[in-house]
């Protein structure tokens, strides 16, 4: 087959991005009878990272998909159909978007299958969307991609699941594909090079901090997080106990959850946690090792990738139980009610209190991480791009 793919979210510096790097250079190395061809902007296109033996085709737009497609911001219909037009030009066989957050639709007789990642959009659209017009735009994009597909993809059978009760959709047109961690991410025993990588940021391998990886948005429910910690440390054997925040939170393309610099405030945290922006995948498997915890309390999660990243360094994973982590995680970690502060206190007061309890966890989350690999992903992709259920649009 000659397979196009969207490759537009290859910059996405979030999951969406990850998925479509790993999942894509995994897929393009294994699959050795199919031809690949990424379509995709100048901008993403500049860096020239991509697998190699795939054509790339450059469409010149006026704005970056993955920025455009972001909760402030607006693909232009000029550039839609810049896309759509390029692509309807090509032989294809088929057609695969690594996103829904980029799509855009083609014409045409090519089979077309769309990942969905969650439906985190659907179920809290005010946590998601900065005004209607940008949640109207969402829901018009999600209907049009699910129209035109021949089948759907998602990560997760909990967000398959998602995908069904919101959508209506059969089951039997949904297929999952699972994420995993890259090699980078594992236990790091060289306590020179931790100790190097954490002292810009005033901490040291000594270091008693429970961390946080992922976007500053309000669906991820860092108050609750924020809430808990405060009262662990009121306790006099963990006032050395601090929180560490790791995102990219002055580009991130969804919404900032202005309101925490008030509770930090409020709370008297301002010198217990530490914000350190976006880092290199270098740094983080550091601040990973050196944790004693990883806490992802979102309200919703379709995978929740930096909890595999976690477990592949050997760190516990306390996350919440609305989401896919206690699938992904199963008994390596342990998990509470997003909503419930109390409930993850208890959690990260049984963690900082018992190392017996943090070194099973360990054990646990190393074995547990070593289930995922994004080989297995690209065998369970090229099965989808194979399935006999592509044979027509699903609704």
């Amino acid at each position: 087959m000659r397979i196009g793919i969207d490759a537009s979210c290859w910059a996405n510096k979030r999951g969406y991005g990850r998925f479509t790097r790993e999942m894509l250079t995994a897929l393009v190395k294994q699959d050795k009878e199919n031809e690949y061809v990424f379509f995709m902007d100048s901008v993403t296109a500049g860096p020239g990272n991509f697998p190699p033996n795939v054509e790339c085709i450059i469409i010149n737009l006026s704005q970056p998909p993955t920025q455009a497609a972001s909760a402030s911001g607006r693909r232009s219909i000029p550039d839609i159909l810049r896309m759509g037009r390029r692509v309807s030009k090509e032989r294809l066989d088929l057609f695969f978007y690594p996103s829904v957050y980029t799509y855009f639709p083609i014409f045409g007789r090519v089979k077309k299958i769309v990942t969905i990642h969650d439906v985190t959009a659907e179920k809290y659209p005010e946590l998601i969307f900065s005004n209607r017009t940008n949640r109207t735009l969402w829901n018009l994009k999600v209907w049009l991609a699910i129209k035109q597909a021949d089948l759907i993809m998602t990560v997760s059978e909990f967000s398959r699941q998602g995908i069904i009760e919101h959508f209506g959709i059969s089951g039997e047109n949904i297929r999952v594909v699972s994420e995993a961690s890259v090699k980078d991410f594992r236990p790091i025993h060289e306590t020179d090079f931790l100790s190097d990588t954490l002292a810009p940021f005033g901490l040291d391998i000594s270091t008693r901090y429970i961390l946080y990886v992922g976007g500053i948005a309000p669906h991820k429910n860092l108050s609750t997080l924020i809430n808990a910690y405060s009262r662990l440390i009121n306790d006099t054997n963990h006032k050395d106990v601090k929180l560490v925040l790791v995102g990219d939170y002055e580009r991130d393309a969804f919404l900032i959850d202005n309101n925490l610099q008030d509770l930090l405030k409020h709370l008297q945290l301002k010198d217990k946690v530490i914000f350190t922006g976006f880092i290199s995948d270098k740094e983080l498997v550091c601040f990973y090792n050196a944790a004693m915890v990883f806490v992802l309390p979102s309200f919703m999660e379709g995978f929740g990738l930096p909890a595999v990243e976690a477990m592949a360094c050997g760190t516990p994973v306390i996350g919440s139980k609305t989401s896919a982590l206690p699938e992904v995680v199963g008994d390596a970690g342990l998990f509470f009610d997003p909503d419930k502060p109390d409930e993850l206190l208890e959690h990260l007061t049984t963690i900082v209190e018992d190392g017996a309890l943090r070194k099973k966890l360990a054990q646990r989350s190393i074995q547990r991480a070593a289930t995922f690999s994004w080989q297995k992903s690209a065998v369970q992709t090229l099965n989808v791009f194979n399935d006999p259920g592509v044979n027509g649009p699903i609704s």
